[in-house]
């Protein structure tokens, strides 16, 4: 479970990140391995923070979606130039219940839930015209009704066992901060540059 204290500077940095200007504050880049050392990193979008951990939504038979069923565990970055600032986290990653991702979909605009049905992610694609023909049989079929949450599109939650903040300062001379459990809580320590 992550601290308050974790919690909450996680959260100022993303507000400051906003303040800033950062044009895609809530992407971060997401290193997955499929267990034989094979390593892929994309970028994602963080949907949630919770004590559970960060939560983000895919398609799970993606390359990330088999890389985490082949190793559950992963880890993520946001780096925010504007404010100079940094995350690093890893952990184990487990998936969200049915329920948190059927409630996570239904808030997403309809163009992207006609995109989560007409998008076979990671998979070869003859042509953009395939896609866009996807996508309006979908409309179609799907017209005047809600577009239902495809069986093959979920969330994980990263349920880190690091968290390591990084403050730009002047002359490479910057605060990092990493967080590691201990007991039933979180040990800080400063690290240097």
């Amino acid at each position: 479970m992550l601290s308050p204290e974790i919690i909450n500077r996680f959260n100022e940095c993303l507000e400051t990140a906003r303040q800033a200007g950062e044009p895609e504050p809530t992407a971060m880049v997401l290193a997955t391995t499929d267990g034989h050392g094979a390593v892929a990193s994309r970028t994602v979008l963080l949907k949630s923070i919770d004590s559970g951990g960060f939560t983000f939504y895919t398609n799970t038979q993606s390359r990330k979606g088999q890389h985490l069923q082949a190793c559950p565990r992963a880890a993520a970055t946001f780096l925010w130039k504007a404010s100079f600032c940094q995350v690093q986290l890893a952990g184990a990653v487990t998936p969200v219940t049915a329920a948190e991702a059927d409630a996570y979909f239904a808030s997403r605009d309809r163009g992207s839930q006609l995109g989560a049905w007409a998008s076979e992610q990671s998979r070869p694609l003859a042509s953009r015209e395939l896609l866009e023909q996807r996508v309006a049989e979908l409309e179609r079929q799907y017209q005047n009704q809600p577009v239902p949450r495809p069986p093959h599109w979920s969330g994980y939650r990263i349920e880190p066992d690091v968290v390591e903040f990084w403050y730009g300062r002047e002359f490479r001379l910057h605060d990092r901060f990493s967080y590691t459990p201990k007991g039933d809580g979180w040990q800080v320590q400063r690290l240097y540059p």
